[in-house]
């Protein structure tokens, strides 16, 4: 399932998935993405490059989207990319079936840097920081990127696949 969410879709009429109503918005005012596979549910997925994701983030906040549900990241597999996912909600009077849109940013494992979403949506202020604390995400422009659920010491990212434990964990501080 997870694999039919990653495969890019043109977003046009000549789509092989139609593109949702977000996504022709988008396209209608000239920000650059990609329609994906929506999920299970019908939750469009839109995908961003990294340098588009504050232009259409601003505009998707400008359409109604002024929930950000949750900010998480995702680690395809060994040597491939890290992606950032977003999911948006349009809160308003209709609370029994709001609005829904998934925005992914697919990243190089080596450099993963997109920039923070933080001056939009607050509550993305500890969601980026366990992305970078558990998958080494750089998010720039965040006011305090530190590690969250991990010893500042730590090395490496705990949630990606390619991530070795080490051999021992010492006790610091436990008495």
């Amino acid at each position: 399932m997870a694999d039919e969410e990653s495969k890019p879709v043109p977003a046009g009429e000549d789509a092989l998935v139609p593109s949702g109503p977000i996504s022709q918005w988008l396209a209608e005012n000239g920000f650059d993405h990609e329609s994906l596979a929506p999920d299970k549910n019908g939750v469009e997925i839109i995908k961003v490059g990294p340098e588009f994701l504050l232009p259409i983030a601003t505009a998707l906040y400008a359409y109604g989207f002024n929930y950000l549900q949750f900010q998480s990241g995702i680690d395809l597999g060994p040597g491939q990319d890290l992606v950032s996912v977003y999911h948006l909600v349009k809160v308003g009077d209709n609370a029994d079936r709001p609005e829904e849109v998934r925005v992914k940013v697919f990243l190089p494992r080596e450099n993963p840097t997109v920039p923070s979403v933080y001056w939009i949506w607050k509550t993305a202020d500890w969601q980026e920081r366990e992305s970078y604390d558990m998958f080494g995400i750089i998010y720039e422009g965040h006011p305090n990127l530190k590690r969250i659920l991990m010893p500042e010491d730590w090395v490496g990212w705990p949630l990606r696949k390619d991530y070795v434990s080490p051999d021992f964990y010492e006790l610091q501080d436990a008495y």
